[in-house]
């Protein structure tokens, strides 16, 4: 498992994040360091990480606002936060962000990796579980890129794929453009935004015929995939 873990690691002490980041990849994880949340952030909207960790207190974006960005962009990957803190109210407000683990320095590096792969164990079944999706009448198996109805098959392209993956794990809550733009096109300029609207027409279409499936643009936001099993459609 640590083979295939990929790290974010984001710590403004670059004594300590050498040392981690050396230590971890010892151990087998791929790791990326960052100096400041701001730079941790764009290298995670450009690349696919499976786990972050986090320093609090760093310049240009503390831990807690670049977790709340990480989360806009990954309601799943695993967070754990480094800090020099030990009042209460900080650990509840990690927590209440969406960490998983919070870790106060000085601390041993074989706490850590333990900390590490206890959550990537509660976290694996949740990955396998999102491999294929139930939108109404059809089943969406990403892995293979094939949207099914009945005895119909659609094979999707990757973008599409990606895309549709976005919104089924945000399903009947809005997708934003901005999110799906970083974590597909990896830039949100204009005109990828007028290429993922195409992407956006070709699966609608796919759901036609289904009262049960509408793909909602939200005007300004973003994306909705609604699925309502009485069959009526949103206004």
């Amino acid at each position: 498992m640590e083979n295939q873990t990929k790290v974010l690691l984001a710590e403004d002490d670059k004594n300590l994040g050498t040392i981690l980041k050396a230590y971890l990849e010892a151990k087998g994880y791929e790791t990326d360091l960052c100096t400041d949340g701001k730079e941790a952030l764009e290298k995670f909207k450009r690349a696919e990480y499976h786990f972050c960790i986090l320093d609090i207190m760093m310049p240009v974006m503390d831990g807690f606002t670049l977790a709340t960005e990480i989360r806009k962009l990954d309601k799943k990957v695993p967070v754990l936060f480094l800090t020099a803190k030990s009042m209460q109210d900080d650990k509840l407000h990690g927590f209440e962000i969406g960490a998983d683990d919070y870790l106060t320095k000085p601390f041993s590096m074989e706490e850590l990796l333990m900390r590490m792969k206890a959550i990537i164990r509660r976290s694996a079944d949740d990955r396998v579980k999102t491999t294929v999706f139930t939108i109404g009448r059809y089943t969406f198996d990403h892995n293979r890129q094939l949207l099914t109805v009945d005895d119909q098959e659609h094979k999707l392209t990757s973008k599409e794929a990606e895309l549709l993956r976005l919104l089924c794990e945000n399903m009947n809550r809005v997708l934003d453009r901005s999110v799906a733009l970083n974590k597909i096109w990896f830039d949100d300029s204009y005109f990828n935004a007028r290429s993922m609207d195409v992407y956006i027409t070709k699966l609608r279409k796919y759901f036609k015929d289904d009262d049960q499936v509408e793909l909602m643009n939200v005007h300004g936001i973003g994306f909705k995939l609604v699925v309502n099993e009485s069959g009526e459609k949103q206004a």
